[in-house]
């Protein structure tokens, strides 16, 4: 006798597509661990004029246009290797439109101070690419030369000659955005799996200072598709894509309490922060109207929002009061 699927007995995997619609292989690598994902489809209901001669409904009529919308939240993960995508990259790909930046690491080089780093060799870095020294993380603010470059804020001790410049991996907006696939897959065998395809990433929220550093992604998607419905060629594929060899665990989610904040056009630290968001909204559209498809055919963004929320302790400090 069968009994109900518990609702942590699933696991996620996201990756970018190469074309709208069209999913990708998927790695053990592409797992990300996520708290929730919500999707819910609709039908476009049409009001038929005609006689039928009851007045009971007589039922939704085939080919109306679908509109799939999704919802996933996932927490910061730690415990990948410096310079590596992170379990969710592909979202925050297609969230901000860039191609992650990768820097794999480096040493420092003499005559450091906290905001002006020297490396060894030629660094790479861009203007707003990260890097790390002694546990924290800075963004490029300026690149001085092809081994020099200051930060956005200070580091809170210079990088010693010779010390290690941790790697990090960079998401910067661009003018077009990808579209992914949410692969959902649940135990035991017999579960139902889902596949999300064309999925569009409209809303991005960055939550601090929760229990846990918390983001969410909410959009709209081309189609969902299910192991029970599938039919050959939806999605790209002939058959339902298996899961690919489940490699353990993803991750430690990330204390939410952990971290710097700095503000201002001269960076000053806010040690006072009780809880923080940023959010950031795409203005997305799709090509969901176009005769001969029922389902949207592609996707674009429009004026893109960014919102920020603050909330602090009162202080005699200057950068509070400045604020």
């Amino acid at each position: 006798m069968s009994c109900g699927v518990l609702s942590n007995q699933n696991r996620f995997y996201a990756k970018v597509e190469a074309s709208f619609g069209q999913a990708p292989a998927i790695a053990a690598t592409d797992r990300l661990s996520a708290v929730k994902l919500a999707i819910r489809q609709v039908d476009e209901v049409r009001e038929r004029k005609d006689k039928t001669g009851t007045r009971t409904f007589v039922g939704v009529a085939p080919g109306g246009r679908k509109r799939t919308q999704f919802g996933l939240q996932t927490y910061l993960m730690a415990g990948s290797i410096p310079g590596s995508a992170p379990s969710a990259g592909a979202l925050f790909q297609a969230a901000l439109g860039g191609a992650p930046l990768m820097f794999p690491g480096s040493t420092a080089g003499a005559g450091s101070t906290t905001s002006d780093v020297v490396f060894s060799g030629p660094h790479g870095l861009i203007e707003g690419q990260a890097f790390g020294s002694g546990g924290e993380l800075r963004f490029v603010k300026t690149v001085n030369s092809p081994s020099s470059v200051t930060v956005n804020a200070p580091f809170t001790a210079a990088p010693a000659s010779g010390g290690q410049l941790t790697g990090a991996v960079t998401y910067k907006p661009a003018a077009e955005m990808p579209s992914l696939s949410i692969f959902d897959y649940w135990d035991p065998e017999w579960a139902v799996n889902r596949l999300l395809v064309g999925a569009a990433v409209g809303q991005l929220e960055i939550k601090v200072n929760a229990d846990f550093h918390e983001f969410e992604f909410k959009g709209e998607a081309q189609d969902v598709l299910d192991t029970v419905s599938f039919a050959a060629g939806q999605g790209g594929l002939g058959s339902f894509p298996a899961e690919p060899a489940v490699a353990g665990f993803t991750g430690v989610p990330v204390p939410g309490n952990l971290g710097q904040a700095w503000l201002g056009v001269t960076a000053s630290k806010f040690v006072t922060v009780t809880k923080a968001s940023i959010s950031l909204d795409n203005d997305l559209d799709l090509r969901n109207r176009e005769f001969g498809s029922s389902v949207p055919l592609c996707h674009g963004g429009g004026l893109r929002k960014v919102l920020a929320e603050l909330r602090l302790y009162e202080d005699d400090d200057a950068a509070t009061r400045g604020l």
